[in-house]
């Protein structure tokens, strides 16, 4: 992504929402949010993002390709790792452009060929997130980002089972478990 880009999330979890952040401290100009959840949505614009589409499968595709004047985004960020989320974050993409898989994966099976003809490639894996910290942990002590948004359901050991069924019935984005006093 280069200063300047207009980007898509594909996905509004703690993943997505991140990669929202990221693209506005990275200088992205404009940053188009796929969410459906209004407390994400806003959880989305809080952070950068510019634009919130609700749609999803060729809706979506259609209404960033709209947004785009039919160019599509200079970067898509794929932070669900489905099949539908990834086929989304490609057909956004621009010619000439990447898509960044960031969702872990299940069940994706990527069409080579036809991204091949579009010159659109794809890069991911897990992030190496401790290399980050010397870069970011100023910005974060000094409240030009707030990251910790993302954890908006707390709770003790005892609450865990219900902090994954928060999280899993999208009441939650994510979940804080905290062990004793602080």
């Amino acid at each position: 992504m280069d200063k300047g880009d207009t980007v898509a999330v594909v996905g509004d979890g703690a993943v997505g929402l991140s990669a929202v952040l990221a693209s506005k401290r990275l200088g992205a100009e404009r940053i188009i949010a796929l969410s459906r959840n209004p407390v994400r949505q806003q959880v989305a614009l809080e952070f950068g993002a510019t634009d919130i589409l609700a749609e999803r499968g060729d809706d979506a595709i259609a209404a960033v390709l709209e947004l785009t004047n039919g160019i599509g985004v200079d970067a898509a960020l794929e932070c669900v790792g489905t099949g539908q989320s990834m086929a989304t974050a490609l057909a956004i993409a621009r010619p000439g452009s990447t898509v960044g898989v960031v969702g872990a994966p299940h069940g994706v099976d990527v069409p080579f060929e036809s991204n091949f003809w579009r010159s659109v490639g794809w890069q991911g894996g897990v992030a190496p997130a401790r290399v980050y910290i010397p870069e970011l942990l100023d910005d974060v002590l000094s409240g030009a980002i707030n990251p910790g948004r993302v954890f908006d359901y707390e709770t003790s050991l005892d609450g865990i089972a219900d902090a994954y069924a928060a999280m899993d019935e999208r009441r939650a984005i994510k979940s804080l478990v905290r062990v004793g006093s602080i």
